[in-house]
């Protein structure tokens, strides 16, 4: 083989490795009673993690399927209701980052870290 061989192959292969699609990674939360992940339910992660140091509940806006629009009112109130978000904010001392739990439909959606809730 000659040179110009190998980088032309080498080349190939570093280029399906930037373009191949990374594994999703869902974020956890550590809690002294086990791991809370995405999927588990409202209970699940209150046994887990124990209760919030803060809850807030909203109606989240309902968007047409499978794109970027909002459903306009009075549509939105009327024909589609709004989707209920739980969020829970576990403050986990000195040295760890806030933790945000966020519920759809009584199931973890995401998980997010911050020095600050937004």
């Amino acid at each position: 083989m000659d040179r110009m061989t190998i980088r032309v192959g080498l080349a190939s292969l570093l280029l399906v490795g930037a373009l191949a699609p990374q594994a999703s990674r869902a974020e956890t939360l550590r809690c002294s009673g086990g791991i809370a992940s995405e999927g588990d339910s409202r209970v699940a992660v209150a046994y887990k993690c124990g209760q919030p140091v803060l809850q807030d509940s909203y109606c989240a806006p309902v968007y047409y399927e499978g794109s970027l629009h909002l459903v306009p009112e009075p549509f939105a109130s009327w024909r589609v209701p709004c989707q209920p978000v739980d969020e829970w904010l576990y403050d986990r001392g000195p040295g760890n980052l806030i933790a945000t739990v966020r519920f759809r439909a009584g199931r973890v959606q995401a998980i997010v870290y911050g020095r600050q809730p937004r």
